[in-house]
């Protein structure tokens, strides 16, 4: 596999960003930032649910969670009843966190964590289910990395992709700029080109009301 799947860069960003970025979930943070948090980082919710609503019952599943992060999908994995689960994340302190997530709820015997980029650290070994959230932003090569994700996964995957919007995604290109961290964003027409390109037709492509930055695709590959 061509290492352009690999982001480092925003391995090295969120290993930085990883400790505030676990206190959107869980209701960690003041009544006042979740407020701010739910105007304006809206589609982190929104995702999370429909992520689930399409999954549904995981009672004996293998999940792939690639850029999983701290933990929050993980966590809602096993208590949706997933027999094992693998995430990967190229960020150490994420890793940590999810690790920490992860044995509050006891579910150490059922989660593999493995640092590294998406598909050179993924386990040869296929999977029922895969959950991509909050990664695709930073993947170089979209078509690579998508075949990558059809070779492993059996039945069902869910991603999302930043959208292009007319001023929040110049402004968010500027502010990763700064911090050495390459960004990119997709139109409905290159996400659908992607999913043609993998033969799958078995998908729905639903874009976050509103301003929202992100489009959620809910891939059915088998």
């Amino acid at each position: 596999m061509s290492d352009k799947t690999s982001v480092p860069s925003s391995g090295r960003f969120f290993n930085e960003f990883a400790d505030t970025f676990d206190t959107f979930y869980d209701g960690k943070r003041s009544a006042t930032m979740q407020w701010v948090d739910q105007r304006f980082r809206r589609d982190m919710f929104v995702r999370f649910q429909s992520t689930f609503d399409f999954l549904g019952d995981l009672t004996g599943r293998r999940v792939l969670d690639i850029g999983c992060g701290s933990g929050p999908y993980i966590a809602e994995a096993l208590r949706r009843g997933a027999a094992h689960i693998t995430g990967i994340d190229p960020a150490p302190r994420m890793l940590e966190l999810a690790r920490s997530r992860v044995a509050h709820l006891g579910g150490e015997q059922k989660v593999e964590l493995l640092l590294g980029s998406f598909p050179e650290s993924c386990p040869q070994e296929r999977f029922d289910d895969a959950i991509v959230m909050g990664l695709m932003d930073y993947v170089e090569d979209a078509p690579s990395f998508m075949r990558a994700l059809k070779s492993v996964v059996e039945h069902r995957a869910v991603l999302s992709f930043p959208s292009i919007h007319w001023f929040r995604t110049p402004l968010r290109k500027l502010r990763y700029r700064v911090r050495h961290c390459p960004v990119r964003f997709y139109s409905r027409d290159e996400i659908e080109g992607l999913v043609q390109g993998i033969g799958v037709r078995g998908y729905q492509l639903t874009k976050i009301p509103g301003a929202g930055m992100d489009y959620v695709l809910c891939l059915t590959m088998s």
